[in-house]
C-alpha cells in the first residue's frame, strides 16, 4: 500500500500525566532592573505568573519567539539569571526544596549533581583553556568523593555513552579540535556525568544541521529514557518539539499562554498565538504558491505590563474584552490537562475545515511566474572543484601532502528570476560554492560563468562590477555589520564604495531600501545592536540590494530566527523577488524553508552534487539515497503527497559519520554511509543520470526509482 507523509509535524502518542512532580514552578514573577539608552531607571518584567510542573521522566517543551521567556523560565530554575534580575514572588520547588529561595551554597551543589543543563553554543560554553577530559570529570569532582583518577574512568564511560567516538584519545582534546556535533555530545557528558534528574536543554540543535540534530536529540532521548531523567527542552523549533517532548508550554511575553500535552496541542490548538504560530510553518505554504502567514506587529515591551490580553495587538480575533481584561486559564478537557488563556479560543473543527480548503494546488499566475526550462542562464558553474592545502601546524608555514577537497565537480545553472536551493550536512561545500559564485573564492579547477563572463578571464575593474550584480546576504547578520557605525553609513558604504551617486543620491537610495525591506526611515541614526534579529536580518537584505544585483547568495539566512520573524523574511524575499527579478541562491540545512522558497534544488554531499531538480520532485520522489535519508532525518515533516510506491530499499535516517574532505572515498564519496553501495560503488565515481525524466538528474548507480519501475 502507498505510504502517505503528513505536511506537518507529527506528534508522537499522547502519554499520561501522573505522579508527584519533580518540579513545581507556581505562579514565578522575575524583574530584571537596568537603564536605557538615556540612562533613566527601567525595569523590564520578564516573567509574570508563569506557572508549570514536570514529573519524573517527563520532558516539557517550551516554546514562543524570542523574547517570550522560555530561557529565562528554564534557567530560573538554576538560578542563573543575568545581572540585575530577581524573583520577586513566587516559588521553584525541586523536590521539595525552593530553588528560587536558596542560597548560592544550595544552588552551587545542584547545578550539576541534580540538574544539568545544557546551552545552545557548546564553543562559548565549554573552557577553551581546559582538555576536554578535564571539563567533563570536573562536575564529579565538585560533587562526588572521587579520585581524579575514577573521575577520569567515569568521565570516558560517559563520553562513550553520548556516542563520541574513541573517547580515551578525545580526553586529550580542546574543544576547537572537534566538530560542532562532537561538542555538542561533550556539553552533553558534562551535564550528564553525575546522573543528573532534570536535564535542561536549551537550544541545544538551533546551530546544526538536520542529521547532526538528528543524532544529538535521538541521543537525549536515549539517556533520559536509559538513566530516567525529566526533561525541559527549549526550542523555536516545532518540529524538534512535536516528537521529542511529553507536554508543551507555549510562551508569550512573559507568560504561558497554553499548555497541553504534545499530540492535543498540534492537533486542536485553542490559544490564538499558538495557531498562528503553527500557521506560519513553511510546511503549511509549501507547494501552494501561498506567501506564508505571519504575525503581524511585534512582542510588547516588558517595562510595564500591559493590560488586557498581551497578544491582543496582534491578534486578528481581539475584541474590546481583550484589550482590558487579562484572559485567565481556562481547561480545554475535562481532565484538565489541556489548558489555555484565551478570550476567544480557535475552533479545532473550523481550522481542519480551512485547512483542508486551502488546497494543495500552485496558482496559474505563481506557476507562471517561475522560470521555465528555456529561462536565459544568469550562473552557470561547469566542473567547478575548490581544493584547500593543509598547513602542519598552526604556527608553520610548512604544508603537508593533503588537500581538502571543498568542492568536487560540481555543475549547475541558476536562471533569471528563479531560487536555487542547496541544502546538505555542515561541511559539505555549500557555503564555499557560494563563496565562488560570487568571486570571493578561485576555482582550482573548472569554471564559473555569470551572465556568460567566466570569472577567471575578468580583470579588477572586470571583478569589480561583477560584485555590484552580486551580494552576499549572510546567517548572521550581526556579525556582518561593524557595530561602531549607523545604520546610515552601513547601507551606504557599498555605494561609496563603488562610486555610486553623490552623497544625496546615496543617501535616497539607503531611504528606498528601508521602505523596500519594511524597517522605518528613522532607522539610519541606530547602530545594529538596536534592532531584533529579525530587523538586523531586514538589514542585511536591504545592505545585498543596496547596488541592484542580479543574484543574492543568501548563506543560512534565516536559520537563527524562530518561526513567525522566518515566515516575514522569507516572504519579504518573495515579493522582492517578483518585483526585482531577483534570483537566489539559497543556502540553508533546513529542508522545509527550501522546500517551500526554492524553484529547483541540489544536494551536496561532501563536495559533490548528488541529485538536482525541481524542488517539489525532489523533496517528493527522491532519487538519491542520501537525499532520502535527509527527509527521513528530518524531523519537520517536508514531503508533501505520496510516494507512487512503496519507499524503497535504503530509506531511513542517516547513520555513520561524514568523511573527511581531505581524504574522502574512492569511487562514490556517499558509500560509507550507503546501504546499497557495492564494489561498483567503490571503483568507479557515478555521472549524473536523469532514470526518472528530464531535468531531475541523480549521480548514483542505484538511484531509489519506484518499485514497480525497477528491473529485478
Amino acid at each position: 500500500m502507498p505510504t502517505t507523509r503528513p505536511t506537518g509535524p507529527v506528534p508522537p502518542a499522547e502519554p499520561p500525566l501522573s505522579g508527584a512532580p519533580l518540579l513545581s514552578v507556581e505562579e514565578l514573577h522575575l524583574s530584571i532592573a537596568g537603564r536605557d539608552r538615556a540612562g533613566a531607571e527601567r525595569t523590564v518584567h520578564a516573567l509574570d505568573g508563569v506557572s508549570l510542573r514536570l514529573a519524573p521522566g517527563e520532558a516539557l517543551g517550551l516554546v514562543g519567539e524570542s523574547g517570550s521567556g522560555k530561557t529565562m523560565t528554564a534557567l530560573s530554575v538554576l538560578g542563573l539569571l543575568p545581572p540585575g534580575a530577581r524573583v520577586t514572588s513566587g516559588r521553584v520547588l525541586l523536590e521539595g526544596t525552593d530553588l528560587a529561595a536558596a542560597s548560592d551554597q544550595v544552588l552551587r551543589r545542584i547545578r550539576g549533581e541534580a540538574v544539568g543543563v545544557v546551552f545552545q553554543d557548546p564553543l562559548s560554553s565549554l573552557n577553551p583553556t581546559m582538555t576536554i577530559g578535564a571539563q567533563v570529570a570536573e562536575p564529579l569532582l565538585l560533587h562526588r568523593d572521587v579520585s581524579r583518577a575514577e573521575a577520569r574512568e567515569r568521565a570516558v564511560e560517559t563520553l562513550r555513552l553520548v556516542g563520541l567516538g574513541q573517547p580515551g584519545e578525545r580526553m586529550k582534546n580542546y574543544p576547537h579540535q572537534l566538530s560542532g556535533g562532537m561538542r555538542q555530545r561533550v556539553a552533553i557528558a558534562m551535564a550528564l556525568v553525575c546522573e543528573p534528574k532534570l536535564l535542561i536543554a536549551d537550544e541545544p540543535t538551533t546551530a546544526l544541521d538536520v542529521t547532526t540534530q538528528h543524532q544529538i536529540l535521538e541521543l537525549i532521548g536515549e539517556l533520559r529514557e536509559r538513566l530516567g531523567m525529566a526533561l525541559i527542552l527549549v526550542s523555536h523549533d516545532l518540529g524538534v518539539i512535536a516528537r521529542r517532548v511529553d507536554r508543551v508550554a507555549v510562551m508569550y511575553a512573559g507568560k504561558v499562554a497554553e499548555q497541553a500535552p504534545v499530540a492535543r496541542l498540534f492537533t486542536s490548538p485553542r490559544h490564538r498565538y499558538t495557531q498562528a504560530l503553527f500557521d506560519a510553518l513553511p510546511e503549511r505554504a509549501a507547494g501552494t504558491g501561498r506567501p506564508l502567514a505571519t504575525i503581524p506587529g511585534l512582542p510588547p515591551s516588558l517595562t510595564r505590563r500591559p493590560a488586557g490580553c498581551r497578544f491582543a495587538p496582534r491578534c486578528a480575533h481581539a475584541t474590546d474584552v481583550c484589550r482590558t481584561e487579562e484572559p485567565a486559564p481556562r481547561p480545554a478537557d475535562d481532565a484538565g490537562l489541556h489548558t489555555y488563556a484565551c478570550f476567544h479560543p480557535a475552533d479545532p473543527a473550523a481550522r481542519a475545515a480551512a485547512a483542508g480548503a486551502a488546497g494543495v494546488v500552485r496558482p496559474a499566475e505563481d506557476a507562471a511566474a517561475c522560470p521555465g526550462a528555456d529561462a536565459d542562464v544568469l550562473l552557470g558553474l561547469d566542473g567547478v572543484r575548490k581544493e584547500y592545502a593543509l598547513h602542519s601546524g598552526p604556527f608553520t608555514r610548512r604544508r603537508d601532502r593533503r588537500r581538502v577537497s571543498a568542492v568536487a565537480g560540481v555543475s549547475l545553472t541558476v536562471r533569471r528570476g528563479e531560487t536555487f536551493g542547496i541544502v546538505g550536512e555542515s561541511g559539505c561545500g555549500k557555503s564555499t560554492l557560494g563563496r565562488l559564485a560570487v568571486g570571493m573564492e578561485k576555482p582550482t579547477g573548472g569554471s564559473v560563468r555569470f551572465e556568460g563572463d567566466d570569472l577567471a578571464t575578468l580583470d579588477r575593474a572586470g571583478l569589480r562590477a561583477h560584485r555590484r550584480r552580486v551580494q552576499l546576504m549572510f546567517q548572521d547578520s550581526y556579525a556582518a555589520m561593524d557595530p561602531r557605525m549607523r545604520v546610515g553609513a552601513i547601507l551606504r558604504e557599498p555605494l561609496v564604495v563603488q562610486g555610486v551617486g553623490d552623497r544625496s543620491a546615496q543617501e535616497e537610495r539607503v531611504r528606498e531600501l528601508l521602505d523596500e525591506v519594511g524597517l522605518e526611515r528613522g532607522a539610519v541614526h541606530r547602530y545594529p545592536h538596536e534592532f531584533s534579529g529579525g530587523q538586523r536580518q531586514r538589514l542585511g537584505l536591504a545592505r545585498a540590494l543596496a547596488l541592484a544585483p542580479s543574484l543574492v547568495v543568501a548563506d543560512e539566512p534565516v536559520s537563527a530566527l524562530d518561526v513567525s520573524v522566518q515566515a516575514q523574511i522569507l516572504n519579504l524575499m518573495r515579493d522582492l523577488q517578483r518585483e526585482k527579478g531577483l534570483s537566489y541562491l539559497f543556502i540553508s540545512h533546513d529542508l522545509a524553508v527550501v522546500r517551500y522558497l526554492a524553484d529547483r534544488v541540489g544536494v551536496m554531499y561532501l563536495g559533490s552534487l548528488v541529485e538536482t531538480g525541481p524542488a517539489a520532485e525532489v523533496f517528493a520522489r527522491p532519487l538519491h539515497p542520501y537525499t532520502r535519508g535527509l527527509l527521513e532525518t528530518a524531523d519537520s515533516a517536508v514531503v508533501g503527497g505520496a510516494p507512487e510506491a512503496e519507499p524503497a530499499k535504503g530509506a531511513g535516517p542517516l547513520a555513520g559519520e561524514t568523511p573527511s574532505a581531505a581524504d574522502p572515498p574512492s569511487g562514490c564519496r556517499f558509500r560509507t554511509r550507503c546501504p546499497l553501495a557495492t564494489d561498483l560503488c567503490a571503483t568507479t565515481p557515478p555521472e549524473p543520470t536523469a532514470p526518472a525524466g528530464e531535468g531531475h538528474l541523480v549521480s548514483c548507480h542505484f538511484p531509489l526509482l519506484p518499485v514497480a519501475g525497477r528491473a529485478g
